[in-house]
């Protein structure tokens, strides 16, 4: 009989993820020589190359492609198995709270992975400010929050690290007007930064809209009459990367951080915040063609 390595598959959709062996071997805590064995010897079972490595960049061959899609499913299947015959039924209540900007699109992925392993734990999703995040955090209120800073405060951990990019309208031309016009939140942290750095290269702006309603600021920015900076992968398909060619200027790298409640009673808590993790590192993988 021919069995599919469970193992090695599961390898090798990390390595689709990820972009990469190396990143992969971090997702699994493996060493990166056993991830490439793996790979090796699910090719050998199958007779067939499944990564196109004639490119720079590891990317998928039409084999590989086909067998991604299997994969996820049989992975999916075993996982759930597992779980409904082996783990622990535990019930509760986690408090995530997340930035508005950073929700899309690792958060829903995590919340549908967390579910299918703890189906009795619900997931309080709270999204806002990154201040007021760490407020609640800091009052007990919040069990994991992320954050988005150009630093790190004690007991955090750094998941990426994102540049921040002008973001405006398809094919909008208000970007090019003076003072420049800005949309930003009341709290956004981003429109610190923002107005620092336009003032240090001296260009003028005004702020177009005042208001603490993200869904204002995006209808304003749609309609050309202002723009606005995300983290870069984070923008919505409705709004776009302004292509300035260097009339704007560049805008910081922020990191994205995570904190966690010291939970020893919960230990799913310590499981979303590994689903937060890995989700983050596949976040900025390369297009796999």
């Amino acid at each position: 009989m021919r069995n599919i390595d469970l193992t090695a598959l599961r390898s090798f959709v990390a390595v689709a993820d990820t972009g990469g062996v190396t990143k992969a071997a971090g997702l699994l805590n493996l060493t990166q020589s056993a991830v490439s064995m793996q790979l090796k010897r699910l090719e050998e079972a199958l007779d067939t190359a499944l990564l196109d490595r004639s490119a720079r960049t590891i990317a998928l061959s039409p084999q590989g492609e086909q067998l991604l899609s299997y994969a996820r499913k049989m992975l999916a299947l075993n996982d759930e198995i597992y779980t409904k015959l082996t783990a622990t039924e535990f019930e509760g209540e986690i408090r995530l709270g997340v930035p508005h900007d950073i929700v899309y699109p690792v958060i829903p992925k995590v919340l549908q992975r967390f579910a299918a392993a703890y189906p009795r734990v619900r997931v309080s999703l709270i999204s806002s400010f990154t201040s007021k995040l760490q407020e609640e955090f800091n009052r007990g209120e919040l069990d994991v929050i992320l954050t988005t800073e150009d630093m790190i405060g004690p007991g955090g951990r750094t998941l990426l690290q994102v540049p921040l990019v002008w973001i405006g309208a398809p094919g909008g031309q208000i970007w090019k007007q003076r003072p420049l016009r800005l949309a930003f939140e009341q709290r956004c942290l981003f429109r610190q930064f923002v107005q620092r750095r336009l003032d240090q290269v001296g260009i003028p702006w005004d702020m177009a809209v005042e208001t603490t309603s993200s869904r204002t600021i995006e209808a304003t920015v749609s309609a050309d009459l202002a723009i606005h900076a995300m983290l870069e992968g984070t923008e919505p398909p409705h709004l776009e990367r302004i292509q300035h060619s260097g009339s704007l200027p560049s805008l910081c790298t922020l990191n994205i951080n995570m904190y966690q409640a010291d939970l020893q009673d919960r230990p799913y808590v310590r499981d979303l915040a590994k689903f937060i993790s890995d989700g983050f590192l596949t976040m900025r993988a390369p297009v796999m063609v």
